[in-house]
């Protein structure tokens, strides 16, 4: 473009980046987030009425609706659009985040009982972080 145009442009407060607008949220991504929320209610509501043990193991599951709440939040403000399931399957740096996090829970618990479940976590990691590696090599990105 010639000088002159691109400062008239400037000018008239045309932006030269352009970005796409995020497509809506699908029904299925709202109706997970709503029913998350009924659960952070409900398990609230639990935690308030029902006696001892009963209240106690209400209010962990209302923490843990809580919790996955916020992370798929993250997750459906992170990965616009479709086909988020294979864009996290395809990020290398996550893969390789829960490989390391599954190895390390390998090592902190060298003859516990749980040990077998660790092992198993970070052979599936390590298969995730091949196949995420393998698949960012074959498309070039």
């Amino acid at each position: 473009m010639r000088p002159d145009r691109d400062r008239r442009r400037r000018d008239m407060g045309e932006d030269e980046t352009v970005t796409e607008p995020r497509p809506p949220w699908s029904a299925r991504r709202r109706k997970l987030l709503l029913w998350l929320a009924v659960g952070i209610v409900l398990g609230g509501l639990g935690a308030v009425g029902l006696p001892a043990e009963w209240g106690v193991t209400a209010a962990f599951l209302a923490a843990l609706f809580g919790f996955l709440l916020v992370v798929a939040l993250v997750v459906f403000i992170t990965v616009p659009g479709p086909d988020t399931l294979g864009t996290l399957l395809r990020t290398s740096p996550l893969a390789g985040a829960v490989l390391v996090v599954a190895v390390l829970l390998v090592m902190a618990n060298p003859a516990g009982s749980l040990r077998w479940l660790w092992v198993m976590a970070a052979v599936a990691a390590a298969g995730w972080t091949a196949f995420a590696v393998w698949e960012a090599r074959r498309s070039g990105g």
